[in-house]
């Protein structure tokens, strides 16, 4: 690992405490920290992919070292510059440094281009979260155990992005560090996103019911198997691809345009791929321009999703093809890799072991981010079947006209989270200045306040909507959803937008600063955060069936904890988090990368 050692005057010792005190990290290796697992982490706060560790000042100097002073003065403006233009310095663990060689200069289109990935991953993303869960619900998985296939989205945000990123870090291959991660997670991909959509099809030739698809409403099981096997595939393969893409595009912009325009690129792309997403979702002729989708194990709906997750495999073939031609990596010498004793795992070793080294301000942080995220998880995992079954008045497996309605219910519910990710964008750009004026804890708290009057909202107006009551004439003479409740539905989609922004970048920007201005390493503050957002998702998702079995079917009891939830990290916002303003311009351009 590069070190350099220089005998620092003491004028420059003092300016560089603070900076020094924000990186160091007593734990774990300099490379390491740039993969501890954390989702914040990897949206918000991504680093260059190559570093060099803090200076450390000498001892004292007498007057006899003036002259060793300037010469070290002046290798670190050189090794400054270099840092600037680009050039990458080969590490070896002796601190000698090795051969270092000049990235070839890129243009802002090809980096723009070479980001293209992460746009066709997002699309993918948003089909997953709109429609995915409904589409469980119409093969036989029962309405209480929805939740338990959401559990490979903790887990895989929790290990595999570390790992990959661990060995992608010393990757070796003639194509680059990061592009061969991008290839294998594309295919798996590819691979999985043809399993969801013909789970129903595939299911029927491994012995699932002969009867055609619209008269049948029982349970499709082997269609379901191949379906949850699709659905954790694409999951890890998802986490597989976005860590590499968001670290490529940090080693492309490094030097010559700067992290905080590659930020920008990589969140633009997930807002462009988000928003195409969830228009295919909302899509309702898929099967009327591609008629061969239908067949006697998928019908209508079914052909939709399977048109849209197709849609989703050629652009992942194509912006794949793109970045993987245009992102001109270079092949990292065996020489200069650097191994962590315990390889991948002692990311998570070092993690654990150094809990005792947390900043006491990440405890109120720890707090707020746990309890946040309980209210958050029954949103993100019922939004649309929401819409499906309390405001369409739907069931998925239903009979005359009750499929139909709630497919148009999961729809309608896909252009809500179209709107949400408009206003989450809108809202990102945004934080900086409110978090300045306000300070982030009474941002993070409004915000907090914000989705228990929107859960609370969506309590209320599922109970009166499923017991009959229609505002407008029309509505009332028809069995389909009443046009008031259906406009005040798309309205909570996109008022929740706002506080989801605030979910997607204040902890991190708060975490952030704590750890730099009381030392306590960035990676391994990030790290601990990211168990406070993985933990709570977890007990959401384990816990979910059995109060949808305790209170009967429906989404209300969920949303209806999540909002309590919600009122109390509200509370705990203002009373456990500093008084900080710290959001940055690069973290608030963080875009719906996962959950809106």
């Amino acid at each position: 690992m590069l070190e350099i050692k220089l005998a620092t005057p003491s004028r420059f010792i003092r300016r560089s405490r603070a900076r020094r005190s924000s990186l160091s990290n007593p734990i774990l290796p300099v490379r390491d920290r740039d993969y501890l697992p954390c989702a914040c982490f990897v949206r918000s706060c991504s680093s260059h992919s190559s570093h060099l560790a803090p200076p450390q000042p000498a001892a004292a100097m007498d007057d006899g070292d003036v002259g060793e002073e300037d010469a070290n003065k002046q290798r670190l403006e050189r090794a400054t510059m270099n840092l600037e233009r680009g050039v990458v310095a080969g590490e070896k663990g002796d601190g000698s440094g090795g051969n270092a060689s000049r990235k070839p200069p890129i243009g802002i289109v090809r980096l723009f281009l070479a980001c293209m990935v992460s746009g066709g991953i997002q699309y993918g993303w948003a089909l997953q979260l709109s429609l995915l869960s409904p589409y469980s619900q119409t093969l036989g998985i029962s309405h209480s155990y929805v939740s338990l296939t959401w559990i490979c989205g903790p887990i895989a945000g929790f290990v595999v992005q570390p790992i990959v990123g661990y060995y992608s870090d010393r990757c070796t291959s003639k194509i680059g560090r990061r592009r061969p991660f991008i290839l294998a997670g594309c295919i798996v991909i590819c691979l999985s996103v043809l399993m969801i959509g013909f789970s129903a099809d595939i299911g029927r030739r491994l012995g699932d019911t002969k009867e055609q698809c619209s008269t049948f409403t029982g349970s499709r099981w082997y269609a379901a198997a191949v379906y949850i096997v699709g659905f954790w595939f694409l999951d890890f393969a998802n986490n597989t691809v976005q860590g590499p893409a968001r670290a490529m595009m940090a080693d492309l912009a490094a030097g010559q345009h700067g992290p905080n325009v590659g930020q920008a690129i990589f969140s633009l792309w997930l807002a462009l791929g988000g928003v195409l997403g969830y228009l295919a979702g909302a899509n309702a002729r898929w099967h009327e321009w591609l008629p061969w989708l239908k067949t006697a194990a998928c019908c209508d709906a079914c052909a939709n999703l399977k048109g849209a997750f197709l849609t989703a495999l050629i652009l992942i073939i194509i912006t794949m093809s793109v970045t993987l031609w245009l992102a001109g990596e270079q092949q990292l010498d065996k020489d200069n890799v650097v191994d962590a004793s315990g390889g991948a795992c002692s990311l998570f070793v070092h993690l654990f072991k150094s809990l005792k080294n947390l900043p006491p301000a990440m405890l109120g942080v720890l707090a707020v981010t746990a309890v946040t995220w309980l209210s958050w998880f029954p949103f993100i995992q019922y939004n649309t079947d929401w819409m499906g079954r309390e405001i369409f008045h739907g069931e998925p497996q239903g009979a005359g006209g009750k499929a139909d309605l709630y497919n148009a219910g999961v729809r309608e519910g896909a252009v809500g989270l179209l709107f949400c990710s408009v206003a989450l964008g809108v809202t990102s750009f945004l934080l900086p200045k409110l978090c300045r004026k306000l300070t982030s804890r009474v941002v993070w708290s409004i915000s907090n306040l914000m989705v228990f009057a929107l859960l609370t909202a969506m309590v209320v107006l599922g109970m009166v909507s499923m017991k009959g009551y229609k505002p407008s004439l029309a509505a009332s003479l028809s069995a389909g959803p009443d046009h008031t409740f259906k406009s005040a539905a798309l309205a909570i989609f996109a008022l929740i937008g706002i506080p989801q922004a605030v979910l997607f970048t204040v902890p991190c920007a708060v975490a952030c600063e704590i750890a730099t201005e009381e030392g306590g390493g960035q990676g391994l503050t990030l790290g601990v955060l990211n168990i406070a957002v993985v933990l709570p998702q977890l007990l959401i998702a384990l816990s979910a069936g059995p109060i949808d079995g305790a209170f009967g079917k429906g989404n209300a009891p969920a949303l209806g904890i999540g909002a309590v939830f919600a009122l109390i990290s509200a509370v705990l916002a203002l009373v456990l988090l500093p008084k900080t303003r710290g959001v940055s311009n690069a973290s608030a351009t963080v875009m719906a990368s996962g959950h809106c």
